[in-house]
């Protein structure tokens, strides 16, 4: 079960501007859009659902755009998920801050894990070991800080997600990502239809 617990700073602030050891600096003035929410997990298998559903269900109410929440969770829950995974917690510690342009999520651990996180070279068919090449791959900035036994894991999103594209042609991909091989028929000849008209 979670508890939310009053919000004092795990240093995400100290972290974002002045790197390793910044947990003990004071941070930069909060402003009056500056919000933080923390809570409290115990290190169960559970818990990076449950991150993933405080997570979002606090920035939907900052009024973080979908697309921030959706990697926010995602984030949250792959840091949460190593330090369950990765240490000897009993407990692990989140707090999201939401600033004007940047959100700053922390996770803080218990200690006795072997080193600092790092993204580790996998195997294609490995399914585990891949969650920060993600961290790494969605978020502006990470990093990682000894913070008392254990360890402070941080990253930042930009507030805002990027306005969409605007892509006019035709779509083959439904939603994926995934163009049409070349010499593929849908790859699009010369903009006309096979019965002679326009696209």
């Amino acid at each position: 079960m979670a508890s939310v617990i009053p919000s004092a700073p795990l240093g995400t602030d100290a972290v974002g501007l002045l790197g390793h050891g910044a947990a003990t600096a004071v941070g930069p003035q909060r402003g009056p859009a500056e919000r933080r929410f923390r809570f409290e997990l115990a290190a169960h298998p559970g818990s990076p659902a449950q991150a993933r559903r405080l997570t979002r269900a606090r920035l939907t109410g900052w009024s973080v755009c979908e697309d921030t929440c959706d990697t926010a969770a995602l984030v949250v829950s792959e840091l949460v998920t190593n330090a369950i995974v990765h240490t000897a917690s009993r407990h692990i510690v989140c707090e999201l801050h939401d600033g004007d342009d940047l959100l700053r999520i922390a996770v803080r651990d218990q200690g006795c894990a072997p080193s600092e996180p790092h993204p580790a070279a996998q195997r294609a068919d490995e399914e585990h070991g891949r969650g920060l090449l993600l961290v790494d791959a969605l978020c502006h900035a990470w990093g990682a800080h000894e913070h008392g036994p254990g360890l402070l894991v941080w990253a930042e999103l930009p507030r805002k997600a990027d306005t969409p594209r605007e892509d006019t042609g035709p779509r083959n991909d439904l939603g994926w990502g995934a163009r049409p091989k070349p010499g593929s028929p849908d790859e699009g000849s010369d903009g006309d239809d096979e019965d002679g008209g326009p696209a």
